[in-house]
């Protein structure tokens, strides 16, 4: 059966990292796995993989096991394996230009600083895939922005990570019915703005 879309989420292999700013696109895409009942295979090829259906569409779940500024070493090789055009690629990925709890789709776009971008960006050729962009931001003042993703979200922050994981599920499952342009007119409110 061929594929017909495929969603990575960006973080750092290792029990160190699990819990960092920096990995929620790895927890994300494991939401999704676990909402959908994806099952997610032994690493290989430098990354883990599930498959899962959504609204009758065969997808895959990807986790680059390659660090993040490698993402893209890891991605290319699976798009070329499954003839996957990059429109139907979504990453999922950290942005501490976003405050805590929002989220972002976009079409496509730069990197904005973010190194796991970058890589895709590089390895791909173009900007031309989706990203869903999952607001840590902002960085304190006198924080080093690289040791703030790098370090574990705080008890007060728990619950709009919770939320922002329910709606990175929601919003993928939207993608795939509704499209993007439905999807981002859905989800890229502010938080202070009441939902469509």
């Amino acid at each position: 059966m061929p594929l017909e879309f495929a969603v990575a989420g960006l973080g750092n292999p290792g029990d160190r990292y699990r819990q960092t700013r920096h990995n929620l696109g790895f927890r994300a895409v494991e939401a999704i796995a676990t909402a959908r009942r994806g099952r997610w295979s032994e690493p290989a090829r430098r990354r883990r993989t599930a498959a899962v259906r959504i609204a009758g569409q065969h997808g895959l779940l990807i986790e680059p096991l390659t660090y993040m500024n490698l993402s893209g070493d890891a991605l290319a090789p699976a798009l070329a394996e499954h003839e996957l055009p990059t429109d139907r690629l979504l990453v999922i990925c950290d942005d501490i230009a976003l405050p805590l709890g929002q989220v972002r789709l976009r079409r496509s776009g730069s990197d904005g600083g973010h190194n796991g971008l970058k890589s895709i960006i590089e390895r791909l050729g173009t900007t031309g895939f989706p990203r869903l962009r999952l607001g840590v931001g902002p960085v304190p003042e006198c924080v080093d922005a690289a040791e703030f993703v790098l370090a574990e979200f705080l008890p007060e922050e728990q619950d709009a990570v919770g939320s922002m994981l329910e709606a990175a599920v929601a919003c993928v499952d939207a993608w795939i019915v509704d499209g993007i342009d439905r999807a981002m007119g859905r989800f890229n409110t502010r938080r202070d703005e009441p939902a469509e």
